[in-house]
């Protein structure tokens, strides 16, 4: 009897079928012109939990969400793949349990004599390596956020300090005008007057630069003027690092613009200045440089840095110095040369974590009893960093038409000082210490044309759901919300519906006039 021979195209065939079905960490399956499955291997039924004699025949859009599928998701693969000679995409997809898993899929067009003839699907389960992706992240920002308590734990000892001198310098002012208005001596009020509101304005700007500094935020990189951000946190430096450190500024007049997250900037320059005040000890001289550099390709490879054009920050110390076998271990995480008890080790380690992110570098320069140099390495931004909008003082706030204002507040301070203010501009003002009093007030037939309330209020009812409650009957209702957190912060989810608005305590009164006219009209 004769054999039959096969052809080395038949051998090749079989072996090739052997080991796309010998893949188990993949499944690789082919899909007819329409989407029907054609094809399965075992990754497919490890992966997807359908045995082939399951699936095959049916559509490939069972696999997809039913989100996915209503958006015509499946459809649209099909497409790009035949179009662009290729559909590659990561998102969830559905096992036959039901269950979701995170896919990589990678959609080839087949093609037979240059006619489509169907597709060739591959997925992978990314499930766990998105998690441990995820968790690295959730990780990432744990660590940042206790690098940044680590330096507010560092700031209110001196914060403190200052607090106290801005009150005395209130509560000065006060006693004096009091004393003069005995005496009838009105015409020195205006210097006292002038002076308390000094105090506060600078209370102020430290209170928002701390909460704006100690909140979780992701990363919100944009165009950034580095000698306006250090100049503007000169002062913060100068109270942190004490009198006993010399603090100096050298900022390069022809400084380019930068790109970069200013609030992680600020909060790099404020752990190095902390750094360096720390290896000081006694006192010191603390300088903070700008300048631009251009790094070519030999000094990229010596700074582990992509050549191009950067902005540089320098923090400079007259410290104590870092030993070269140290210098090489001080980025990592945890590691530090502070005594026990005086720091997390997360300082530098955070601040080359941020400067990799936004596509630089930091190097580190230091001789023992000479001090140490931390260079802060940002891409240069082609085009002019976002211009800050001045804030003008109203010659003379607008007045009301007579319009009624309810005002909540805990604070009888507050709702004295809101309700005076809007009495001597024309409104009619009313008061509620608390949300249950304010809610009362919003579902009766009172005429309402704003609500004016802070967002902590007593007895289990926050400013926000009080105007949420109200607006069920009052749809159109206005708020402002007052509040002494960062307007982003105010609000937990950081969104506001259409017509609430926040205004940040402490604030002058002719901002609060401007605000709620402009609010009321729309």
């Amino acid at each position: 009897m004769g054999h039959s021979v096969e052809t080395p195209r038949a051998v090749d065939e079989r072996v090739y079928e052997r080991l796309i079905q010998s893949v188990v960490d993949y499944a690789i399956y082919m899909l007819d012109l329409d989407g029907r499955v054609v094809s399965w291997n075992a990754g497919a039924e490890k992966i997807k939990g359908y045995a082939a004699a399951e699936i095959i025949g049916d559509n490939f859009a069972r696999f997809y969400t039913p989100e996915d599928r209503a958006a015509g998701a499946p459809q649209n693969a099909l497409r790009v793949a035949g179009a662009e000679g290729r559909f590659a995409a990561e998102g969830w997809r559905l096992r036959k349990d039901g269950t979701r898993f995170w896919a990589m899929v990678v959609i080839d067009p087949v093609r037979a004599d240059g006619e489509l003839i169907g597709f060739a699907k591959i997925t992978r389960d990314m499930t766990e390596l998105r998690e441990a992706q995820l968790e690295l992240e959730r990780s990432r920002q744990a660590l940042f956020q206790a690098q940044k308590m680590e330096a507010v734990g560092q700031l209110t000892g001196g914060l403190a300090h200052d607090f106290n001198n801005l009150l005395t310098g209130v509560t000065g002012s006060l006693d004096l005008m009091r004393r003069r208005l005995d005496q009838g001596r009105i015409n020195e009020l205006e210097r006292y007057i002038t002076a308390a509101q000094g105090a506060t304005a600078r209370a102020a700007a430290l209170t928002h630069r701390l909460l704006a500094f100690s909140r979780r935020q992701p990363l919100q990189p944009k165009a950034v003027d580095a000698n306006k951000l250090v100049a503007g946190m000169e002062e913060l430096v100068r109270r942190t690092v004490g009198p006993g450190v010399v603090v100096q500024t050298e900022l390069s007049a022809e400084l380019w613009p930068c790109y970069c997250d200013p609030n992680q900037l600020e909060n790099a320059i404020l752990n190095l200045c902390i750094n360096g005040r720390d290896a000081m000890g006694e006192g010191g001289r603390l300088i903070i440089e700008t300048l631009n550099a251009l790094i070519d390709e030999a000094a990229g490879a010596d700074r582990d840095m992509p050549p191009g054009e950067y902005v540089t920050v320098a923090v400079s110390d007259t410290g104590r110095g870092i030993s070269p076998e140290l210098l090489t271990r001080v980025c990592e995480p945890f590691f530090t040369t502070k005594p026990a008890g005086k720091g997390t080790g997360l300082g530098l380690s955070m601040i080359y974590g941020f400067a990799k992110q936004s596509g630089g570098q930091i190097r580190i320069y230091s001789e023992v009893g000479e001090g140490t140099s931390v260079r802060i390495y940002l891409p240069r931004h082609q085009g002019d960093a976002l211009a800050e909008q001045p804030i003008g003082r109203a010659a003379s706030p607008p007045a009301g038409r007579g319009e009624t204002v309810l005002i909540v507040d805990d604070e009888p301070t507050i709702r004295m000082l809101v309700s005076d203010t809007l009495a001597e501009l024309g409104y009619q003002a009313i008061e509620a210490a608390d949300a249950a009093t304010g809610l009362k007030l919003l579902e009766s037939d009172v005429v309402i044309d704003l609500l004016i309330t802070d967002v902590g209020l007593p007895g289990g009812m926050n400013g926000k759901q009080m105007a949420d409650a109200a607006r069920l009957r009052r749809p159109e209702l206005k708020v402002m919300f007052i509040t002494g957190y960062t307007e982003n912060a105010a609000i937990s989810n950081g969104r506001l519906e259409r017509g609430m608005h926040v205004l940040s305590k402490p604030f002058p009164m002719e901002k609060l006039a401007t605000r709620i006219r402009a609010i009321i009209e729309g």
